[in-house]
């Protein structure tokens, strides 16, 4: 693709900060966009746009709240980009059982407000971030595209579906192109610290028990932000011939917990201390990416093994503990 202006939302996160670098150092202008949402440290992601500036190039930031329809529309008047990736959400499958509404408000609520805006600002495509919770406990393996998925189990994976109902509407009443993207357990530098991997690392260096739901047997598809970013970057370029469309990004191979664990254990040096519950609601039993789509439609491969990108998430993190 030709360089362009992209308007990315979510920047300030963990995806956001590292797909803005990537957009950067190809030559695009980038417009972030976040409101700082108190799920975590807000200094966290303060740090992540510090690093993002440090790569240099035409990055613009705005803090704002994306149902906040006057300022979302006078970004996207001002700066008129050509394509809007949409990663914003509220995060996390545990939380979002404790707050429902909260989390359709900023999932769906918020994406509809995007999509609106970017009608009125002449956006020319979409690009936004779905999940693999919605497959829910779907018995077949690996999750296709195909599969249905009318069985969420969490207020968060039933947000996620919503929205790719509400952008394939919005696709058949404005012809925008809009693709969907279910990301697969996504790790790697700038993680979330209420993620497994982020929270396991630092209590196995800490010498701190982890918790383990279920007996280990549970398993999922990691997948290392840089093959994650790489899948966002070919929607943008292909979504154009496509119109709507799911693709899942995944890492093709799972692994179960209690060897996660354990890997986490080598990589940082230390014996995890485990501690054994039971299985919380809402939580998946497995998931397992088909990338035959991925593959044949964006040339997407996983490149990263899990062990190497546990490597590199934890030369990140070691340091900063």
């Amino acid at each position: 693709m030709t360089q362009q202006t992209v308007l990315v939302t979510g920047a300030a996160g963990f995806i956001g900060s590292h797909l803005c670098e990537a957009l950067l150092a190809r030559g695009d202008q980038v417009v972030g966009v976040d409101s700082f949402d108190p799920f975590y440290d807000r200094a966290m992601k303060q740090a992540n746009l510090d690093e993002v500036r440090e790569r240099g190039g035409a990055f613009a930031f705005h803090e704002l709240d994306l149902n906040n329809a006057d300022s979302l529309a006078r970004v996207m008047s001002d700066t008129r980009p050509e394509t809007v990736v949409h990663l914003a959400a509220k995060a996390g499958v545990r939380p979002s059982i404790a707050d429902p509404t909260g989390y359709a408000h900023a999932n769906v609520t918020a994406t509809s407000s995007v999509m609106e805006r970017a009608r009125e600002a002449g956006v020319r495509r979409l690009v936004m971030a779905s999940s693999s919770s919605v497959y829910g406990n779907n018995e077949k393996t690996p999750f296709s595209e195909d599969d249905a998925v009318e069985q969420p189990i969490s207020p968060y994976a039933a947000t996620k579906r919503s929205c790719e109902l509400i952008a394939h509407t919005h696709h058949h009443l404005t012809g925008t192109p809009v693709a969907m993207l279910r990301f697969f357990t996504v790790f790697g530098p700038r993680q979330r610290p209420d993620l497994a991997i982020n929270k396991f690392m630092r209590l196995v260096a800490g010498g701190e028990p982890i918790t383990m739901f279920g007996d280990g047997s549970t398993s999922r598809d990691y997948t290392f932000i840089d093959d994650i970013v790489r899948g966002i970057l070919a929607a943008m370029q292909r979504i154009d011939d496509h119109g709507y469309r799911i693709w899942n990004l995944g890492g093709d191979h799972p692994m179960r917990l209690d060897e996660l664990i354990a890997a986490i254990g080598e990589t940082v040096g230390r014996e995890p201390i485990v501690e054994r519950h039971p299985m919380q609601p809402g939580d998946v039993e497995r998931t397992w990416a088909d990338l035959t789509r991925a593959k044949a439609e964006l040339g997407y491969a996983c490149e990263t093994p899990i062990r190497d990108g546990l490597a590199a998430q934890w030369r990140w993190l070691g340091p900063r503990l």
